[in-house]
């Protein structure tokens, strides 16, 4: 098996690829930029990865793409993915994020319309949403540009399958993480902090809205599932979720407490950090994915946030 990953230099695409790898596959990344900083980084991770040149900004890069891999499945990960900067810089959000993936979608229908696609949805297409848990059948309110984007480029998934016959699917992921993981988002910003606030190199930590929850799972778990999907026998769409939610708070006070610091004494939050338009809580519900694909995260909460905190 070929597979194209888009967004390979991100904690995903690095997960997915090596995983791929080690299972025999043929990997391709498409990466932005001669001068990418993660381009060695990736490679070394996975010796065997041909990297190409493209953009999901440039439709041409794409098609040249796919036919230098000739891949059997394209993996879309490429994505603006930090939901606060959406609100700066909401524009460029749409264009890599959403019109994105319908890019890769119109080059595989100009190239070969046999290769399969899946899309990485997320848990922020629900938004304010009107149940909990979240699953396949709920439906979306996104609360920011990123989820917006992010719904477009699902919606254009579905589209693309029901009018085209493209084995088109998508894996609506919630919150996924890693020591890979940017520092800009909230699990990486807590993990360092505690552990350079215990070895005396940092006193305090600015946080936005503590009471937000979300279901944290383990960014490998999730990339296991992708395969799965793209190897059903019809296209689908499928919830990833641990079925847990915490808050920012309670992330905070399990992650201090390992290296036996109290949080409230380091940790503050400005309101000047709020979202726009915040989302409360999210959950998922991944019944579907465990009844029709086996899959069974293997990380919950509590071990992942340590797992964290060791790699800090």
């Amino acid at each position: 098996m070929r597979a194209l990953i888009t967004g390979i230099t991100g904690q995903d695409g690095s997960y997915l690829a090596e995983q791929l790898a080690a299972d025999g596959w043929s990997v391709f990344g498409l990466i932005r930029g001669q001068h990418n900083p993660k381009r060695a980084w990736v490679q070394s991770l996975v010796p065997s990865l041909v990297l190409i040149e493209g953009d999901l900004l440039d439709q041409s890069s794409i098609q040249r793409a796919l036919v230098a891999a000739e891949p059997d499945v394209v993996f879309n990960l490429g994505a603006l993915t930090f939901v606060g900067m959406s609100w700066d810089q909401p524009t460029l959000m749409t264009e890599v994020t959403g019109l994105g993936a319908l890019r890769v979608l119109e080059a595989i229908r100009a190239v070969s319309p046999r290769i399969r696609f899946v899309q990485a949805s997320s848990s922020e297409q629900f938004g304010a949403a009107r149940e909990t848990p979240q699953c396949e059948t709920t439906p979306f309110w996104p609360r920011s540009p990123y989820g917006v984007a992010k719904l477009f480029a699902h919606h254009v998934t579905v589209n693309y399958r029901e009018s085209y016959g493209i084995h088109a699917s998508a894996a609506i992921m919630f919150n996924h993480e890693s020591p890979r993981r940017g520092e800009e988002f909230v699990t990486r910003k807590i993990t360092t902090a505690v552990a350079r606030i215990a070895a005396g190199a940092q006193e305090s930590l600015v946080l936005g809205n503590l009471a937000a929850k979300r279901d944290w799972g383990w960014a490998p778990d999730y990339m296991r599932c992708l395969p799965l999907i793209a190897g059903q026998d019809e296209p689908d769409d499928f919830v990833l979720a641990t079925g847990e939610a915490h808050s920012v708070a309670e992330l905070c006070e399990f992650a201090f407490g390992i290296a036996g610091l109290d949080w409230r004494d380091h940790v503050v939050s400005d309101t000047s950090l709020f979202r726009p338009a915040d989302v409360p809580e999210l959950l998922g519900d991944a019944r579907k994915a465990r009844a029709v694909l086996g899959w069974e995260p293997t990380l919950r909460f509590d071990d992942i946030v340590r797992e964290m905190v060791r790699a800090a």
